[in-house]
């Protein structure tokens, strides 16, 4: 396995717009993409800031924006460079996976779930090419 970074952390939101506006406005973080999600539902924005992909903050609407404060972190994000042999690492583990297969987001982003030892909601995330 040869995680590179922290990829992201993914922060529930009930409005991309307004947290787009206030992320950019108030921490001065560059909005990079907002995108649907493959599964037609939730909607995805990354930011990061001012030259650096070191820090990246996904923003999530459409998930579940009912929770208290402290619960809106829904996950944190590993980036990898070869998502199909850490999922195969992963499957050979006994730890408990969230996800059978690997989804692949429409920019080409492909991503795997699975838990930590407190039930923690953590990611393997390769980015797209190019």
């Amino acid at each position: 396995m040869a995680i590179r970074k922290l990829e992201h952390v993914g922060l529930m939101v009930r409005s991309i717009e307004a947290s787009v506006e206030f992320y950019t406005k108030a921490l001065g973080m560059q909005h990079i993409r907002t995108m649907l999600h493959t599964n037609g539902v939730i909607r995805l924005a990354f930011l990061r800031f001012q030259d650096t992909d070191q820090t990246v903050l996904e923003l999530i609407e459409g998930y579940n924006d009912a929770l208290p404060a402290e619960g809106k972190v829904h996950h944190i994000a590993f980036t990898v460079d070869d998502l199909d042999q850490d999922v195969e690492r992963l499957r050979g583990l006994d730890i408990p996976l969230r996800d059978t297969e690997i989804t692949i987001l429409p920019d080409g982003s492909r991503y795997f779930f699975f838990y930590g030892p407190d039930g923690e909601l953590l990611e393997l995330f390769e980015p797209a090419a190019g």
